[in-house]
């Protein structure tokens, strides 16, 4: 099992064409995501590693029908980019970008929650379900299958940890990356659900930092509703 995403999702790349879109789009696909389409407004009718590039959202999904996408844009476009995803119907978007103002941030969310589309970020290092499918930018060789669920405001802490466990012998089912902004879309509570009603995740680990009350609103759900063993790190 997977929480979120697995091996059947399919994958639209907003800013394919950019340096940071086009490396990235190369590692996920090596790790095996099914990348579909990128989008690149002026560029349709490229490719980027023999994925076809198109000028909207709406037209990728004409021809390539997809579940997700991840956004790799400058701030100052995010909200239109994320705004073009929802309204073309993607039940999950990845929004890699950082600094995205809060009007704009507050904004995505508010169209979101209508439209039932899930947000992960923004300025995320993404989602991934072991050996399933990757939708983000962390290093590909720290995440192998195992039954450790992870949910992590940090990006670099969230590596050094997976990648201790790998070290120890233990696997992950799905890490999620809350993201570092003062507005994001996934939040502990939600997460800490999905990893309950997981069969595959027995161990959940948290890694949270200062600033907010996610934190605390977290350590008051798990109380009543979550059965499986909590390991929490809190950095700063």
């Amino acid at each position: 099992m997977a929480i979120f995403i697995n091996e059947n999702t399919r994958v639209i790349v907003q800013g394919i064409t950019g340096k940071q879109g086009q490396f990235h789009t190369s590692q996920m696909i090596t790790y095996g995501t099914k990348i579909v389409a990128g989008v690149s407004p002026g560029k349709g009718g490229q490719q980027v590693e023999n994925i076809p590039v198109y000028d909207s959202v709406f037209m990728a999904l004409e021809e390539q029908p997809a579940d997700a996408g991840i956004l790799f844009v400058p701030a100052s476009f995010a909200k239109e980019a994320a705004f073009e995803g929802i309204d073309a119907g993607l039940k999950l978007l990845v929004c890699i970008t950082e600094h995205i103002p809060l009007h704009d941030a507050a904004k995505i969310m508010s169209f979101a929650q209508k439209r039932g589309t899930t947000v992960v970020g923004p300025n995320t290092f993404g989602i991934i379900s072991s050996g399933k499918c990757k939708i983000g930018i962390m290093p590909n060789q720290f995440y192998v299958p195992g039954n450790i669920g992870v949910v992590s405001r940090s990006g670099t802490l969230s590596y050094e940890i997976v990648g201790n466990l790998l070290g120890a012998g233990m696997g992950t089912s799905t890490v999620v990356g809350m993201g570092g902004d003062r507005i994001v879309g996934l939040d502990f509570v939600e997460v800490l659900k999905e990893f309950e009603k997981d069969p595959q995740t027995e161990v959940i680990v948290m890694v949270g930092e200062i600033g907010g009350t996610s934190e605390e609103e977290a350590a008051n759900f798990i109380k009543d509703n979550i059965s499986k063993p909590v390991v929490a790190y809190l950095a700063g």
